[in-house]
């Protein structure tokens, strides 16, 4: 018999996970070409070609034995760690070093090391709807207590009022997604700067800190020169949490980072909890072929006018159609609201077209759809008569 909590996240697992594998069975039925999948962010725009050259490169040069093994810190390889630490400071005017960086496997492990560093059981940690899902497993992993703010469907900031009434002296960490997952919405510095306000009159109030964590694996992915903010700029208990997977096109690789700054509270705790996070969760530490990889292609980043041709083809085809959404400044996503309110009815109605979409039940924030717009720039042409179709439906 399997753990209680593993009955309920079996019963409640991924939406979207589940619409993926839905798509490959609607392929092997209507052919790849006659299925639209929008469901998952899987980058289909390859991986830069120096990224190849770059693995080539480091298995001639390298001493296998060393190449594969262990590293010899749980954090990962020093040099790697220093060479992501000074490009961060070039590009953001930080001061971070080797011992501020801890690399993960991905960002979805760096966060479940964060938060097995931080959380004792009954610890709220607070999102803002429309969140990434797996938070509320990720929270659950280590006994949390996952507090939604609720959704700003204006323009999908913050609702900061509800934010600053939420919070409690339970309050141990927030989690920020910008570029957000599912809406594309970046959080203006203004909204950052006023949240960091709040955390620090919170902190006072209470006598606690909270730690503010940013999940940012879209960072690099953003359009018409909108400016991500950096998040340690602005609070000094921030934690963020780095993947490759979507800024080099390696979302199998399972690579990336977590900054914990000197000025964090507690840093030198955090930063040794971390690694040994990273040991007994069963990591060991990241794979070592992808931490030199990464240090080889710093400076390389994906041609994101493929996903921004498709952003721009998608959303105004679906506007046409009457379908209400706000444009994406950032990572591969649109959020598309509903025409019925059950968003679940209106996905289930455009699988009839096979068509794949994500309800936005899945981010907390029902009413909507998410389409991963990450797909081949055919599957978004040949999927608008399609739309058209179903848009008829409900007009």
């Amino acid at each position: 018999m399997i753990s209680k909590k593993m009955e309920n996240m079996v019963a409640n697992s991924s939406a979207i996970r589940a619409m993926f594998e839905e798509g490959n069975r609607l392929a092997g039925i209507y052919g790849k070409e006659n299925v639209f999948d929008f469901s998952l962010g899987n980058p289909n725009v390859p991986a830069p070609a120096s990224v190849k050259d770059a693995i080539i490169a480091l298995l001639d040069a390298e001493d296998p034995v060393v190449l594969h093994g262990y590293t010899n810190s749980n954090a990962g390889y020093e040099d790697v760690r220093q060479a992501v630490a000074e490009s961060l400071n070039e590009r953001f005017g930080t001061a971070f070093s080797a011992n501020n960086i801890t690399m993960t496997v991905g960002a979805a492990g760096g966060l479940n090391v964060v938060l097995k560093s931080l959380l004792n059981p009954g610890d709220e940690v607070v999102v803002f709807a429309p969140y990434f899902g797996e938070y509320r497993s990720y929270t659950n992993n280590y006994d949390g207590v996952l507090v939604e703010i609720s959704p700003n469907t204006v323009d999908f900031q913050p609702k900061l009022d509800e934010f600053e009434q939420k919070i409690t002296p339970k309050t141990k960490a927030v989690i920020v997604n910008t570029p957000n997952n599912p809406t594309g919405v970046v959080y203006s510095e203004e909204t950052i700067k006023k949240m960091a306000a709040i955390l620090e009159a919170k902190q006072k109030e209470f006598g606690t800190e909270i730690y503010l964590i940013s999940d940012e694996p879209y960072r690099e992915l953003v359009y018409d020169g909108v400016e991500v903010p950096f998040l340690t700029k602005y609070y000094a208990n921030t934690i963020i949490g780095y993947s490759f997977s979507k800024s080099l096109s390696l979302p199998g690789e399972r690579i990336g980072y977590l900054v914990i700054p000197d000025e964090a509270a507690d840093s030198e705790k955090l930063i040794g909890a971390a690694n040994v996070a990273t040991r007994i969760l069963g990591f060991v530490n990241a794979p070592t072929l992808q931490q030199k990889l990464v240090k080889a292609c710093l400076n390389e980043k994906t041609d994101i006018s493929y996903y921004d041709r498709n952003r721009e083809t998608l959303y105004n085809g679906l506007r046409e159609l009457g379908f209400e959404c706000i444009k994406p400044e950032g990572a591969f996503y649109l959020f598309v609201k509903s025409p019925v309110e059950d968003e679940k009815a209106f996905c289930a109605a455009a699988k009839e077209y096979n068509i794949l979409i994500v309800p936005g039940s899945s981010f907390g924030c029902p009413g909507y759809v998410r389409l991963a717009y990450c797909v081949a720039y055919e599957t978004i042409v040949n999927s608008l008569p399609k739309f058209a179709e179903l848009a008829a439906r409900y007009q």
